[in-house]
């Protein structure tokens, strides 16, 4: 008699607690909705795309030459991973606007980076303001969800980023 009230009470919390979850579900959007946004935040927890609606995914996108004339090699030829970034986020933002949209459009960027030899390590810090200059701002308020990647290397020995952004159409 024991256990099957035991069960019973286990079924009933099971059912109640998938009708509490099932009742906190919301109905797909009907615009692009970035989640899990707090005042502290520069990045979205995640994002709901609705049904339909039209997307950009760009490749990997590298950084420009920051000095042609420095050696191959060398830190001077693509600069450190903030000058870097910064190119990237440009490259990125001119691809956007040969299609119409525009970083404000981004809803999601995922970034590669390698560890900065002289640092030592990944300078996450540097990707960070690069991207606070462009997102979260006064003139691009969008907050994207985002995730950063550390990798062994990327296509170029002199690269130490390297970003895809995927973007949607506005309505």
């Amino acid at each position: 008699m024991r256990t099957s009230g035991w069960i019973v009470f286990a079924c009933a919390i099971t059912m109640f607690t998938w009708g509490d979850l099932a009742a906190q579900q919301d109905t797909p959007p009907d615009s692009v909705r970035l989640y899990g946004l707090t005042d502290a935040s520069s990045i979205a927890g995640g994002v709901v795309i609705p049904a339909g609606r039209s997307v950009v995914w760009t490749s990997g996108t590298g950084p420009p030459l920051f000095n042609e004339r420095a050696q191959p090699g060398t830190q001077e030829r693509f600069g450190d991973t903030k000058i870097q970034a910064e190119g990237v986020l440009r490259r990125i933002e001119e691809q956007l606007g040969d299609l119409g949209l525009a970083l404000g459009d981004v809803v999601y960027i995922r970034a590669y980076l390698v560890p900065d030899p002289q640092l030592g390590g990944i300078d996450t810090a540097g990707w960070n303001e690069a991207f606070q200059e462009v997102f979260g701002t006064p003139t691009n308020p969008t907050r994207p969800a985002r995730s950063t990647i550390g990798v062994a290397a990327l296509v170029n020995p002199d690269w130490l980023i390297e970003v895809e952004a995927f973007a949607v159409y506005p309505e």
